[in-house]
């Protein structure tokens, strides 16, 4: 079929716009230079695929891509998107398609699995209705449109309803946000898009701006102009349809699967649990759970394995999370006795006892898989499991085989852990609820992803962070850095195949250390210590340099670049040094004034750059919703791009962004936010209640605006409050820890605030072992504080 593809860009000279054909992974994209006349309109008209096809644009400057349009949501082209079954006998012989540009749009979020499938998934699709000889489809964008909403087009023709909303035309819903309808037009006509409630209950709503104008171009003849010939058609794809509605706020939980309870786990939480946490968040109306990492972690069988942020895969799921309850059962009476017993024994501890559970549990899992394995395998579900998934099951298999152990006794294991975990994805979305992940920022050294692709890492250098208040002394996290040149160079491919198995299970994700994006606080091998390290990639300076600020270049204050000798960075802790502090209150100042610029001036364009070489590929990657961690030493860079791609970044009040500010004022959250009180690596909001009392009562005082003596320990009532602030905040996800939600209720509450700290950063040995105190049935029968989150969640206009 002939297609004529027309759009409007005002190119530079010597500039060109290009159109990218995809017709699916069996066919190579289709790249085609487009002409122009005036360097403003441009068309191209090709034999197009028959098969449904995705395409966008380029802009090019002979072989050098320019820019690119926003990629996460591309046009589409197929016979049911254009017009259904409403073809003519004859079919169409010709379809002339005219777009606009379509950049990264300030809503995004709209068009994220998070929304579309999540919060506004839609349940009732309208259908194009069959017309007769149709020769214009409308194709326009709404991503505002709630759950109960649908599209509907009404306008000057008596085609188009007179105007008449009763009488409107229905539109087709044929991708997420994007609506069509099919019509037969012989007039010019005016327009206007409403949004009509599935139910009834409201009226319509019509679309903001002035009313559109669609005229059909018209062919020459004999008398005159005659209207279009039979057999073509023209799809005018539309600007976003824009309606008064209040942007989106919501609220939710943050919770390792680890440290979930029931009363039929494991002594760890499982993908079973994740499923009943989840009705606990669909009965307090709350709409996202954030999770932790789930990749599999256990490289050597100890406890030291439970950091849940260093997988030694980055696409296999931890056996730890396997819900034994949704297996067979073992047959042998004396075998299921024994581990029911000890099951029991290890549920009932406070916490992980993380070698025993591990071993213990796969202890059953190679006594049922010798029961169970052989049928398994036959299946069709387990063999689709297995080749869709060879890339990266074959080598973690190899990896984790032993003599006791086969490779297929593996691929029987995460066949079973992808198969619970997706269970939880589906019973999350018919919930309505929004699982969110969490990307590590590193893998482990000795890990799968290291062996099987070496050449995407350097393994002389360790990734880890510089002095913050987390660790005084940096951290060493022992994670190799990547090899970004080697990532880069295949489109970085790792990571889209990473975030596409992510896209598996989960609706939104955050980005562990989004910094190291733009730069990573690399530490050489086989130094310890992160004041060691060095930002990379970075702008060294040279001892000339450093003495143009009109200071001796002192060498016990620098650190020699890992990778080009002869250029210094300032060490991390000058500041805090002794040969520092002995100099003169000038020479002080100087120094100061150096370090200050190497750190925060002298490479923002430099990391921004970096930045937008690699992260626009990963977040358009799939369509989560994109959240960041973007704490610690921040550069102006990072909110550059954090705006231009739309990433939601993270709001701690304790920890603001404003270096002026001691605390956060939560309604200056920006929008595209994730506000929440305290994370897995910090003090919950009990424990740094009465850590430092002088903070507290600052706090007390004067950002929660309360006289007198601050009380401790933190009451009931005042954690209520807080958490009542937070949830008013402007940000769009207001996220509380798990541990935050219970502080409200005395009763419930742990005893011992100390024993809810999930991580310590500054102590690299940290057991992560916390689990909740009390079961998951028992949190859903507290029904006084149910109805108490609820309201809170309510009156914050949360929904």
């Amino acid at each position: 079929m002939k297609t004529i593809f027309h759009i409007d860009y005002r190119a530079a000279a010597a500039q060109q716009l290009v159109l990218h054909i995809n017709a699916g992974n069996q066919h190579p994209e289709q790249t085609l230079p487009m002409t122009s006349i005036d360097g403003e309109s441009w068309t191209i008209d090709t034999d197009a695929p028959d098969a449904p096809y995705t395409y966008y644009y380029t802009v090019n400057n002979g072989l050098r891509e320019l820019r690119r349009e926003w990629t996460a949501a591309l046009h589409r082209m197929s016979s049911d998107a254009l017009w259904g079954k409403s073809a003519p006998a004859g079919g169409i012989s010709v379809v002339e398609r005219w777009d606009h540009w379509l950049d990264r749009p300030d809503n995004s979020y709209l068009f994220s699995s998070a929304f579309t499938e999540c919060i506004n998934a839609r349940k009732h699709h309208s259908k194009v209705p069959h017309i007769d000889q149709p020769n214009c489809v409308l194709v326009v964008r709404a991503p505002q449109l709630s759950a109960r909403r649908r599209l509907a087009v009404v306008g000057s023709d008596a085609v188009l309803g007179q105007w008449q909303p009763s009488q409107s035309v229905a539109m087709e819903e044929v991708q997420p946000c994007e609506w069509m309808a099919v019509l037969h037009i012989d007039a010019p006509v005016e327009l206007k898009f409403i949004a009509i409630d599935v139910n009834g209950e409201a009226a319509p709503e019509w679309e903001i701006g002035d009313n559109r104008r669609i005229v059909l171009p018209t062919v020459a003849a004999a008398d005159g102009q005659s209207p279009v010939r039979r057999g073509q058609l023209f799809a005018y794809e539309l600007p976003e349809a824009h309606f008064s509605t209040q942007p989106y706020r919501g609220a939710g939980t943050v919770v390792p699967v680890f440290s979930l309870r029931s009363e039929g786990s494991f002594g760890v939480g499982d993908f079973g649990d994740l499923k009943l946490m989840l009705g606990w968040c669909a009965q307090t109306r709350q709409r996202v759970l954030q999770l932790l990492p789930i990749n599999d972690t256990n490289a050597t069988g100890r406890w030291q394995d439970s950091y849940p942020y260093n997988a030694i895969s980055i696409f296999a799921l931890h056996p730890q999370y396997m819900d034994l309850r949704q297996l067979p059962n073992l047959k042998d009476p004396a075998r299921a006795e024994y581990y029911e017993n000890t099951r029991k024994e290890l549920n009932a501890l406070p916490q992980i006892d993380y070698e025993r559970m591990l071993e213990t549990k796969l202890a059953y899992l190679r006594e049922l898989y010798a029961q169970q394995g052989g049928s398994d395998r036959r299946t069709k579900g387990y063999k689709a499991f297995v080749e869709q998934n060879r890339q990266w099951l074959e080598p973690y298999a190899d990896f984790q085989a032993s003599e006791s152990m086969d490779a297929q006794f593996w691929f029987w294991v995460q066949y079973h852990l992808d198969r619970q975990m997706r269970l939880a994805h589906d019973e999350a979305r018919r919930l309505g609820i929004v699982l969110k992940g969490d990307i590590p920022i590193g893998v482990n050294r000795d890990g799968v992803d290291v062996q099987a692709e070496p050449r995407y890492f350097n393994l002389n250098g360790q990734a880890g962070a510089p002095p913050d208040d987390f660790a005084e002394d940096g951290q060493n996290w022992g994670f190799p850095t990547y090899n970004w040149e080697a990532m880069l160079a295949d489109g970085c491919q790792w990571w889209h195949r990473r975030f596409s198995k992510m896209a598996e299970y989960f609706d939104a994700y955050r980005i562990d250390h989004v910094l190291g994006f733009f730069r990573i606080w690399e530490i050489p091998v086989p130094e310890t210590s992160g004041l060691y390290g060095q930002f990379q990639p970075a702008l060294p300076m040279s001892p000339e340099e450093v003495e143009s600020w009109g200071v001796m270049f002192r060498q016990e204050l620098f650190l020699e670049d890992h990778r080009q000798h002869g250029l210094w960075h300032p060490r991390i802790n000058m500041l805090k040094m002794a040969e520092y502090h002995r100099m003169s209150d000038w020479e002080k100042h100087q120094y100061y004034e150096m370090y200050v610029d190497f750190y925060y001036r002298r490479h923002n364009q430099f990391w921004y750059e970096e930045a937008m070489k690699k992260l626009p590929q990963l977040t358009d990657a799939t369509r989560m919703l994109v959240c960041a961690e973007d704490l610690g030493m921040v550069p102006d860079c990072v909110g550059w791009v954090m705006q231009q791609l739309k990433i939601l970044s993270l709001e701690i009040q304790s920890m603001p962004k404003d270096p002026h500010l001691r605390f956060g004022k939560l309604k200056h959250n920006p929008y595209r936010s994730v506000d929440t009180i305290s994370t897995h690596d910090m003090a919950t909001l009990r424990q740094w209640w009465d850590e430092d009392a002088g903070r507290t009562q600052d706090y007390y005082n004067n950002w929660l605006h309360r006289g007198g003596e601050a009380p401790h320990p933190l009451p009931g009532w005042l954690a209520k409050d807080i958490v009542a602030r937070h949830l008013d905040s402007r940000s769009m996800l207001c996220l509380i820890s798990l541990q935050d939600w219970l502080s409200i209720d005395e009763q419930l509450r742990l005893a011992d605030p100390n024993a809810e700290r999930i991580n310590i950063p500054a102590n690299p040995r940290h057991y992560w072992r916390y689990r909740m105190h009390l079961t998951i049935e028992q949190l859903l029968r507290a029904d006084d504080f149910n109805q108490e989150v609820r309201s809170l969640i309510a009156q914050s206009g949360r929904k």
